[in-house]
C-alpha cells in the first residue's frame, strides 16, 4: 500500500512535531540524569504525554545514574520486558516492578 504524498506544509508541520517530541524525550532523560526526576515520574508523564509514552524503555533506563546498556538488559529482562518495548506498552504489573526495582 503506497502512501500519499505530502504538501510541503504537511512535511514542515511534520518535521516540527518530531523536532518538539525529541526536545521533550530529550529533556526528560537529562531531567533523570541530573537526578530531577525519577523513572516512576517519567512513567506518570508518559500517559499523558505522547512524546515519553513512544521513549523506548531501554533508552529511559540507560538515562538513569548508574545504568548502561548490560545493566539495562539485565533489568529489562529480570522483569520480563522485551528489549523493544516503549513506555507506553509497558503493562501495569511491568511499571510496578520496573520502580520497585529501580527503588532498591
Amino acid at each position: 500500500m503506497a502512501l500519499r504524498m505530502l504538501t510541503d506544509d504537511e512535511r514542515a508541520a511534520a518535521r516540527q512535531k518530531a523536532t518538539a517530541a525529541r526536545a521533550v524525550r530529550a529533556e526528560a532523560k537529562a531531567a533523570l540524569k541530573d537526578r530531577k526526576i525519577t523513572v516512576a515520574n517519567i512513567l506518570e508523564r508518559a500517559q499523558t504525554e505522547e512524546a515519553l509514552s513512544r521513549l523506548k524503555v531501554s533508552d529511559l533506563l540507560e538515562s538513569a545514574p548508574g545504568i548502561g546498556k548490560v545493566r539495562s538488559a539485565a533489568i529489562m529482562e529480570e522483569i520480563g520486558i522485551a528489549k523493544t518495548r516503549r513506555v507506553r506498552g509497558l503493562g501495569v504489573h511491568q511499571r510496578k516492578a520496573l520502580i520497585e526495582y529501580l527503588d532498591s
